[in-house]
C-alpha cells in the first residue's frame, strides 16, 4: 500500500516530510466503502466546528481523527494517490485502476496527517485575513517595522505627490495605545473609496521603496565587491528579490513594510547573487560575511502579521 502513496505538501508547509503517527481511533469499516456506501457519520454540512474541513468542490468525506473531512476526489492519469493540502481544503487524486476502498484506506490510513495539515492550513488563513487592511481614515500600516496612521486630509496637496509623512506629536490625538505615532497624511477628501485610498498609500509606499532600496544597495555594493546596474520594483506574490548576471536588481516593493535590517538582508542576498549565482555554501558565506545574523533575518520574512494587499 505504501508504494502507491505519494505527499505534495501546500506552499504554506516548510518543513520536510517526516514520519508520520498513526491514527489513534478506528475509522467506519473499509468494506462499506468498497461496496460504494457512504462513510458512516455525519451527512454533509451536519457537523459542527470546530472538526469540519470541507473543500467547496468536495464530493467525498471521511472520518479522520474525530474531524469530518469533506475533500475533492479526483481521477488523473498519476501513477500513486495523491494528496494537497491547500487553502481550499484536500484534494485527493488516484490513478482510475486503484478501487475505492484502497483510497479511502490511504485516507485513513494518513488521517493524522491530512487534520494537522488542514488545521494549519486554517490558522494561516485566518492569520492572514487578520492581517488584510481595511482602508479607511485611521487605519495603520507597517513601515520599516513602525506603525503608521493614515489620515485622510484633504486640505493639502503635498507638493503633487498626494501624501506626506509627520511625527505623531504634530496631531497628538493620533495615537496607538496611547503613543504618538508617525501619521501619513494622504492628500484624499473623507468621501474617498477604499480603493482610492489603498491606492494613494501604496503609490507613496513604492516611491519610499524606490528611494530607501537605491540607497541600501549603494551602500552594500562596495562590502560585498560588486556593481548593480538596475533596481526594478517587483509585486510578486512568492519572491523578496531576485538577480540577474547583468547587474539588474528586482525587489519586492512590499519589502518596505519590515524594519531596514531585514530590508538589508534582502538587500545583501541579491547583491551576493551576482558574485555567486546559486545557494552554495560558498553564497551564504558571502552573506553571512556582511550580515552575521542572515538567518534570523531571513526568519521574519514569513511574518504573517505583514499586511495583504
Amino acid at each position: 500500500m505504501r508504494s502507491l502513496l505519494q505527499f505534495t505538501l501546500d506552499l504554506f508547509d516548510t518543513e520536510p516530510n517526516q514520519p508520520l503517527a498513526q491514527v489513534e481511533r478506528a475509522l467506519p469499516a473499509i468494506e462499506s466503502v468498497a461496496k460504494g456506501a457512504p462513510v458512516p457519520g455525519q451527512a454533509f454540512g451536519d457537523v459542527m466546528p470546530p472538526a469540519n474541513f470541507r473543500h467547496p468542490r468536495a464530493n467525498r468525506e471521511s472520518r479522520l481523527c474525530d474531524a469530518l473531512v469533506a475533500y475533492e476526489f479526483k481521477r488523473s492519469k498519476r501513477r500513486t494517490i495523491g494528496f494537497v493540502v491547500g487553502p481550499e481544503g484536500l484534494v485527493v487524486s488516484a490513478p482510475k485502476w486503484v478501487p475505492l476502498y484502497e483510497i479511502e484506506k490511504a485516507v485513513q490510513e494518513k488521517g493524522a496527517w491530512i487534520v494537522k495539515k488542514l488545521g494549519e492550513t486554517r490558522q494561516r488563513h485566518d492569520r492572514l485575513e487578520s492581517a488584510r487592511i481595511e482602508w479607511r481614515d485611521g487605519t495603520t500600516i507597517p513601515f520599516l517595522g513602525e506603525q503608521v496612521i493614515v489620515v485622510l486630509d484633504p486640505r493639502h496637496a503635498f507638493g503633487g505627490v498626494g501624501a506626506s509623512l509627520s511625527s505623531g506629536e504634530d496631531a497628538p490625538n493620533r495615537t496607538l495605545d496611547g503613543v504618538p505615532r508617525l501619521t501619513l497624511h494622504v492628500a484624499l477628501p473623507h468621501s474617498a473609496t477604499s480603493d482610492q485610498i489603498r491606492d494613494a498609500v501604496q503609490a507613496w509606499l513604492m516611491r519610499q521603496a524606490k528611494r530607501i532600496f537605491t540607497e541600501r544597495l549603494n551602500h552594500f555594493a562596495p562590502q560585498v565587491q560588486v556593481q548593480w546596474r538596475k533596481l526594478s520594483l517587483s509585486s510578486a506574490g512568492t519572491r523578496w528579490g531576485s538577480a540577474s548576471a547583468d547587474g539588474s536588481i528586482r525587489l519586492n516593493w512590499r519589502l518596505i513594510h519590515f524594519r531596514q535590517a531585514v530590508i538589508d538582508y534582502v538587500v545583501v542576498h541579491e547583491l551576493s547573487h551576482l558574485r555567486v549565482m546559486d545557494h552554495s555554501p560558498r553564497f551564504w558565506d558571502t552573506v553571512r560575511t556582511v550580515v552575521p545574523d542572515y538567518a534570523q533575518l531571513r526568519s521574519q520574512l514569513k511574518d504573517d502579521s505583514i499586511p495583504k494587499w
